[in-house]
Parts: structure tokens; sequence; C-alpha cells
């Protein structure tokens, strides 16, 4: 019974026929100071950019939170992050999104994982250069709508 109550409850919400499509493309970025535009005063660490490719528009991502992987025996530049993304499709549509990942500080590469409030998951790995305040790399994964 468990199994057809969860399975009136996706068809009901639409969710087994949401359109999903395979995405892949590149992504830049520039850091926000925080207290600044959409970066809330609290935030640890912001970026704001564009996306082309599969997702086409422009990329905002607000970090929550982040600890030193230190903590876990791996090496103290590298620190696993969580917060969340915003993207504003051309058409005007807009796409959010868990993020989680690692950036190693020192060397400044980052590998995350966006899992997309309306369904999907892109995986993203690129690079960060502090002195520039910048952010570049590629994305594939999947996203629904």
């Amino acid at each position: 019974m468990k199994i057809v109550t969860a399975l009136l409850l996706a068809l009901a919400s639409g969710a087994v026929f949401a359109d999903c499509k395979p995405v892949v493309g590149g992504f830049e970025a520039r850091v926000v100071p925080a207290g600044t535009g959409h970066c809330p005063a609290t935030a640890p660490f912001c970026t704001a950019g564009r996306v082309w490719g599969g997702i086409q528009g422009t990329y905002e991502f607000v970090m929550s939170g982040s600890e030193s992987s230190a903590l876990l025996g791996g090496l103290p530049t590298i620190f696993f992050f969580a917060g969340r993304s915003t993207v504003t499709l051309k058409g005007g549509d807009i796409v959010r999104g868990t993020d989680t990942g690692s950036i190693d500080f020192a060397l400044g590469g980052f590998a995350s994982l966006i899992t997309f409030d309306g369904g999907g998951q892109a995986r993203l790995r690129g690079d960060f250069d502090e002195a520039q305040g910048a952010t570049s790399g590629d994305y594939l994964g999947t996203l629904c709508q």
C-alpha cells in the first residue's frame, strides 16, 4: 500500500512526468563581496557570472558554510562547502539548487554537485583564481523543469 501511495503522490505532483534534458556547458564567475548584490552580509563566499551550453543565462552562488577537510584527516587547504545556486535563464525562468562540493584554496581546483529543486543534478568542475577573484569551468548533468 505504501508503494501505491508514493506512486500516486508522485503522479499528482507531476514529478514522474517532469521534462528532463541532458545539459553540458561552461561557466565563469567573479567573487562578489559579502553585503553587495545578492550576497548577504553574513555569507562566507559568493560568486556571480554566466553559464552557457545546455543551460544559458546568469548565475549566482551563495555559500552557506564550509569546513576544512583537515577535520576528517584531509588537507588543511581543501574545504567542503554547501550553498545555494540560482540561475536566471535567458527566457527569464529561474532555476535554483543546493550546491555541495570541495575547493582547494592552495591549488585552485574545485568540484561540486548542484541538485536542482525541480529535479536533476549537474556536476561542476573548475578552477578558482583567488588573486583574480574569478572562477571558470564546465558542467555536465540533467535539468528537469
